[in-house]
Parts: structure tokens; sequence; C-alpha cells
């Protein structure tokens, strides 16, 4: 065992020598054990701890793994005599006390320049009573789920996973289910996609709070309050939550295909808890809430299996059922009532609006001018990629139903690598009206790209454009000519063009502020529009520059 260096000794010589016995010890600890006062630790291993026997304090606790060698029990020990935690001063013990033989003759070695003594017991009393509060925390805590109604809500929880209500209902399409039971009247359910969340289902206890929220999350700018912003919820909840640890940041800018993986449910982990601006976040039900929660869950479950498909191309029509629900009370008796379910296309309108009031607001209608390429059809903060889809890809992507499709009037050559796409990820109200405003422009009818140049900076760009069926040009892309990146992009997409005999697509995704950003899955496709790619000269479009009054215009 290596000494304290002559440096630290001197240090520790220095610390005043305080009338108190210390215990120390080492515990195997195991999961599912309170280990708060040492920092929350997910580690499984074993805990050291060192306390101030005489005035009945921890100084110090770490977490180690069991194969850690001997050295650790001296390193907390040090950290507790110069740095303790909670109230004590640095100070140096009389005596230390262990109850392993082993570690008493290394604490004489390592200690014998401090004076401290080194004893052996065979019991610690305080760390001993300690532990046994750890234990009893533990065999005391509630389940996160009451054990009789856990079954149910994983199962209930899969049913709504495969029914994927968020594909279909967008947050303010809010769905009231009437309860009367259980001192819940209402809840009004919203599905999340956005505001933080991937996936989820949250169910208000009221409409003022549903509306609170949703107000002030549009207004807020500042991130740093956001978090506090979505504590003042006041709601129970269903979300799911990827449990594959391994996240993946790596970029690959060579590769310029898309990854495209189906999330199947058994990489999701599906949570239950409550909300309140009083109570926080909770992520244990007690009985009551989880009987709640199963009855609502289980009306909305049936609501969208009769329904979903009135709900296509963003309709939200006025529809309502009532289906009897069968539940195990708290009173742990059988129990069927009535559940009211209903759209609220009004409160629907009043939450979309809240962009327009409290939102940004980028219209601007003071000229018109007619600019040659527009830049007002792709949402801001869109994300764009350059690639190819698989063909097997494509062909599940003609068959998806919960795809708004253009399909090619002719048969595609299937050569290649696949298809060239062009994918647009934004969030899913703003990818709803981007598929609408292309419908209502009669259709895609190409994609392309064009050369372009600031006069000012002298820089040159690649311009990709889309051309819709009124006949008008819309950006959706300015590249630099002189990124390395782009320039073998667009090599690649024009050999990739020319083997499928010019034809391309136009993949729309929403998800771009939930965990699926820049990565999109088949949950997250909302439009695909299969379209010819023309050429500058198809498009009528010659060298185009940028001018400070009207925008883009051709040279």
């Amino acid at each position: 065992m290596d000494s304290i260096n002559k440096n630290t000794l001197r240090r520790l010589q220095k610390l005043p020598q305080i009338n108190s016995v210390w215990e120390g010890d080492r515990r195997p600890i195991k999961p599912g054990d309170d280990l708060s006062m040492i920092g929350n630790s997910e580690t499984v291993g074993e805990c050291i701890m060192w306390v101030d026997g005489s005035q009945g304090s921890i100084r110090a606790t770490d977490v180690v793994m069991t194969n850690t060698g001997p050295e650790a029990i001296v390193r907390t020990l040090l950290r507790a005599m110069e740095h303790p935690q909670g109230p004590g001063i640095p100070a140096r013990p009389q005596k230390i006390v262990v109850r392993d033989r082993e570690i008493q003759f290394l604490l004489r070695g390592v200690l014998q320049d401090l004076e401290i003594k080194v004893e052996y017991e065979g019991v610690l009393p305080l760390i001993d009573e300690i532990f046994r509060g750890i234990q009893e925390s533990v065999e005391s805590r509630p389940p996160e789920i009451p054990v009789i109604y856990a079954k149910p809500l994983e199962k209930l929880a899969k049913n709504i996973w495969d029914e994927a209500p968020w594909e279909i209902l967008s947050e303010h399409q809010v769905i009231a289910i009437t309860i009367n039971q259980w001192d819940v009247e209402k809840l009004y359910i919203s599905c999340m996609g956005q505001m933080g969340m991937d996936y989820g289902i949250l169910m208000y206890r009221s409409l003022e709070s549903l509306k609170r929220f949703r107000q002030l999350a549009i207004q807020e700018k500042d991130i740093e309050k956001l978090e506090g912003i979505f504590l003042s919820q006041d709601c129970l909840f269903l979300t799911y939550a990827s449990n594959d640890d391994d996240d993946d940041d790596d970029d690959d800018d060579d590769d310029d295909d898309f990854d495209l993986p189906i999330r199947d449910y058994d990489e999701m982990e599906p949570n239950f808890g409550n909300l309140h601006p009083l109570e926080g976040l909770r992520s244990i039900l007690y009985e009551e809430e989880a009987v709640v929660i199963l009855t609502a869950l289980e009306a909305f479950y049936r609501f969208l299996q009769e329904y979903d498909n009135k709900f296509d191309d963003n309709k939200f029509p006025p529809l309502n059922k009532t289906y009897k629900i069968s539940v195990l009370a708290p009173n742990k008796k059988k129990q069927s009532i009535n559940i009211k379910i209903e759209t609220l296309p009004d409160v629907a309108k009043e939450l979309y609006e809240m962009l327009d009031l409290y939102g940004d607001n980028d219209d601007d209608d003071d000229s018109d001018y007619d600019p040659v390429l527009r830049d007002d059809l792709i949402p801001d903060n869109s994300l764009l990629s350059l690639g190819v889809l698989p063909w097997d890809t494509i062909l599940d992507l003609r068959r998806y139903s919960r795809l708004h499709s253009q399909l090619a009037d002719t048969e595609i050559k299937q050569a290649g690598e696949g298809l060239p796409v062009i994918l647009i990820q934004t969030t899913s109200p703003k990818a709803k009206q981007l598929i609408a405003d292309i419908v209502e422009a009669s259709g895609l009818m190409g994609i392309g790209f064009t050369k372009g140049e600031d006069p000012y900076s002298e820089q040159l760009y690649d311009l990709g454009v889309l051309k819709t069926g009124d006949d008008k040009l819309h950006l959706f892309g300015e590249f630099m000519e002189d990124d390395r990146t782009h320039r073998d992009a667009r090599k690649k997409w024009d050999k990739r063009c020319k083997d499928t005999e010019n034809w391309c697509a136009l993949l729309i995704a929403k998800g771009v502020t939930g965990v699926s950003k820049g990565k999109p899955t088949f949950k997250e496709f909302v439009g695909y529009f299969e379209v010819p790619w023309l050429s500058a000269k198809e498009m009528k479009l010659g060298h185009l520059k940028l001018t400070p009054v009207t925008g883009i215009e051709e040279f």
C-alpha cells in the first residue's frame, strides 16, 4: 500500500484534531437501494461510508465497483477529513473504528503519522442504523404502478403505441373524456409529438391548465424557463421513452443514405405519472390515479379504433361516443361505468390560433412583387437532407396508408441504389400545412437545381427548387458552391437521377423537436411526392442573383 505523499501529510497534520470517534465501513449495495444521500448513484457495487459517531453525522460517502481496490476507503477517509459533507468542519478524529481486520491493518500503516488510533469492533452501531434505514425505505416504497393495475396499464400502453394516435392528431386537437368517478369529472387528452416530448398522451384535469401551458410554451423563447412552464401543468400522463442506451450522435457526413428504422414497441418503455404545479413531476401512481388513467385510455383506445379514419388529412370533425368500461375499482370490486368521449373542434381551433396570436408572425404582405423564385413555402427551422432510399423502402412508402402520397403516373425504372429523395423535417403542424400548401398549388410538378449568386459577397450558390402545379417555383435550399460535402452529394444525386430516368421524390416528415430529430422513422412521415427531375432550362431559370429589395430575381 502506498503511503500518503508528504505535501498531503503536512496539510492533514495542520487540521485540528477533534475529540470524536469515527466509524468506517464498506458494504455491498444492490439495485433499488435508496442512495439519495450519496448522489443518487445508479452504480451497483459497494458503498463506502465514514460517519462521526460522536456527532451522529455522515462525513463522507462514495459508491465504487466491487473489484475496486482497498485504496478507495482511504480516499473517502481523506475527503471526510478535508472536505466533509454536511455541517462538519475539516478535522482529524482521535479514533477510528472499523469492523474489518484487513482495513484496520491498512489504516494503521497509512495514518501512523497523523496520531489517529485505529481499532476493530465487530459492530458499528451508527452505520448499521443508517443501512437499516435504507433497507426499510426500499421495502416501504410504493411501486410505481399499483400491482393490480400494472399489467392492464402495460397492455394498454402497447395497444395505444400500435394505434399511434400522434400520427393523426396534433397536440392542439383536444379530446374530452367524461368520467364522473374517483373525484374526476373530465379529462382533456392531448397527443404529444412536440413541446419537448417525443410520443405520449397528456390527460389534463382542466381545460384552463391545457390552454395556459400551450400559451406559455408558445410565448417563451428562453429554453431554460421551459422546464418551469412544463412543471406548471396539471395532468396525468403516459409517455414513451427509448430504452436504447446507445445514443447515436455520430455524424456521418460522407454517407447521404437515409437511416429509416421503424421503431418497435420493444425498443420503447412506457412511463406513467402525475404533473401538478404544487407537486411537480411524480412517476408513482396511486390507486385512484391508476384507475382513472386506465379508464380514460381504454375509452380513448376504443375511440381511435372506431374513428381513426375520420382524422385523415388533418381533419378534426365533431364526434362523440359513449363506451361502457369495466374496471377493478380501488375498493377491489368490479365496476362498469359509462364513459363519454368527444372531440372539441372549437377548442382545437382556438389552440391552433394561439400560434398566430402569441407566436412569431413572419407574414409580409406589403409588396405586390412576384419573384421568380419564392421562399415562403418551406417552414422556417426545417431540417433538409439530400439522399437516396432503397427500392424496398420506396415500396413500403407507397403502401403506407397514413402517408399523403402523390405517386408517379408511370412506372419508375428501379435501377441503381434507389430513388433520390429530398427529405424535409419540421414540426407536425407545419408539415401538415406544407402538404396542404402543395395540394392547394395543384400538387408538386418537379424538383431541380439552378445557380445563384449574392453580388455583395460574391458567394455562389446551388439553389434547390420545387415546381408546383400552379407553375410557381419555390426555393427549398441554398447550398454554397464551394461546400465539398454538397458538391459530392450533388454528384451522387445527378447520377441517381440518371439511373431512374430523371425521377426523384420529396419526403416530408414531422418530429423535428423530438428524439427523432434528423432521423425520422415511418411514424414521422406525413407526405411523399414522386416527381420528375427538372433541369434549370426546363424550369426556365437562368443564373439568379440576390437583391436587397425584391429578394431573388433572374439575371
